[in-house]
């Protein structure tokens, strides 16, 4: 065998090891990202009443207090219209956001926040941030800001998708 053959045997069974590595980090990601994602939902619906998918309207109104088009706020969360009219329709009748027209567009509206809708969302949010906190405190700070660092170089949807 020569030089040239061994050292692509030698690359291919890193590459095969890098390969198989990557899908455990995939696999531990989906593990560790369902079990988040679950509590949040059971604590949600426990301490507040609220489902995720709730927190994740409010949270999307929250950061555009000029408010959004409902299929504004269906791809942002990547969710059907008709679930995300429900979720509005809730909200709208517990007075938590208001429908308004939109400019330039008299047959669209926009969604926004009411102020007891801010109120409500800023304090569940804390509660939210010290779930997470706590979910996560195996972490250090150091390993949590690595491993963001690391996390930020994977790929996400492209740019244009993300209405952000």
């Amino acid at each position: 065998m020569n030089a040239a053959h061994a050292a692509k045997g030698l690359q291919d069974r890193r590459d095969s090891e890098t390969s198989k590595t990557r899908l455990r980090v995939w696999l531990r990601l989906l593990k560790a990202s369902r079990y988040i994602e679950d509590e949040l939902r059971r604590k949600l619906r426990e301490d507040c009443n609220w489902t995720l998918s709730r927190f994740d309207v409010m949270a999307a109104l929250a950061r555009t207090p000029d408010g959004l088009k409902m299929t504004e706020i269906s791809q942002r969360l990547r969710v059907s219209n008709g679930n995300v009219t429900s979720i509005v329709d809730k909200l709208t009748e517990d007075a938590l956001a208001r429908r308004v027209p939109a400019p330039g567009d008299r047959r669209a509206h926009l969604v926004q926040l009411t102020a007891e809708g801010e109120t409500r969302f800023a304090e569940v949010a804390a509660r939210h941030e010290a779930w997470v906190n706590t979910l996560l405190s195996g972490l250090s700070a150091e390993d949590a800001q690595a491993l963001a660092l690391h996390l930020g170089q994977l790929p996400t949807r492209p740019e244009a998708e993300q209405g952000s």
